[in-house]
């Protein structure tokens, strides 16, 4: 397996970081999930990805921890 950081990049306006971070919380929780990530190897490669509903909810609802690729 490989590392991979993957980030989600949303702006907004806010009076301090602490509420900025609030706000993408509160985003996460009301909102279907991103589908636009930025994405970075271990050898600090970037892309970015955007994936489609439809494929992202159906890999989403599969429990790939049982997957003996996983073990």
């Amino acid at each position: 397996m490989h590392k991979f950081s993957v980030s989600v990049v949303k702006e907004f306006e806010a009076d301090s970081a602490e509420e900025a971070a609030l706000l993408m919380y509160q985003c996460l929780t009301r909102e279907p999930a991103p589908l636009t990530y930025a994405v970075t190897d271990a050898a600090r490669n970037a892309t970015s990805q955007t994936l489609d509903r439809e494929t992202a909810d159906e890999f989403a609802s599969i429990d790939h921890s049982a997957d003996p690729g996983n073990w």
